[in-house]
């Protein structure tokens, strides 16, 4: 089985996410050691939160420099919710600004929304060739819990050379909703929350490993 490191940084769903990534067929591992995160098959980067307090704590277990790390060596990283908006350059929120781990461009904001936060199960318009969302109907719902997104994608080349995939939800206006960068993919919903869609979504990451 594909060795799968999930990072612990203080901030995250991390038991959750052990069970889920465990049963869609990985071997599982949460912990905040450098060693093992670089070494793994593959590197989840949970989140929960604020996106500054997020940024704390990835910056006090060196995150940002061991998900730098990896995929400058090609080695897969999954974000999953806030630790899907840390990669991007910036957030704002309540009117102060922090600095992401800046992986991509862009910047996480409120979402314009009449009511928020965003939760609940909505569907996403995912690109016709990404292997994300492989197998899965148009009409299959995720879980998402948030009031911040991204709600302008900046990035036109991706990484390893390989144009982006991104993909898109409705809230009250457009957000990113999951990205395929080369080895670097991240989702704004939870799929350890989402069911069966979910699980198959975690089980097509895993057999890129």
């Amino acid at each position: 089985m594909p060795r799968v490191v999930i990072l612990d940084y203080g901030s995250g769903n991390l038991r959750s996410a052990e069970r889920a990534v465990r049963r869609a067929g990985a071997d599982v591992e949460v912990t905040a050691d450098a060693d093992a995160a670089l070494n793994a098959d593959g590197l989840v980067v949970p989140g929960v939160g604020a996106f500054a307090a997020c940024m704390t704590g990835l910056r006090s277990v060196r995150g940002e420099k061991i998900i730098g790390t990896r995929l400058a060596g090609g080695r897969p990283v999954l974000g999953i919710c806030v630790g899907m908006q840390i990669l991007f350059e910036r957030g704002v929120e309540h009117g102060e600004e922090a600095e992401g781990a800046g992986e991509w461009p862009g910047t996480v904001e409120q979402l314009h929304a009449d009511v928020l936060p965003h939760m609940g199960w909505n569907t996403v318009r995912a690109p016709a060739d990404s292997e994300l969302f492989a197998g899965l109907d148009a009409d299959t719902r995720f879980y998402f819990v948030h009031s911040y997104a991204v709600r302008k994608w900046q990035l036109e080349s991706g990484l390893a050379g390989r144009q982006p995939k991104v993909t898109w939800a409705h809230h009250g206006e457009d957000f990113v909703a999951a990205v395929e960068n080369g080895p670097l993919w991240a989702t704004q919903f939870h799929p350890e929350k989402s069911g069966d869609a979910g699980a198959h979504l975690l089980r097509n990451w895993i057999s890129t490993l």
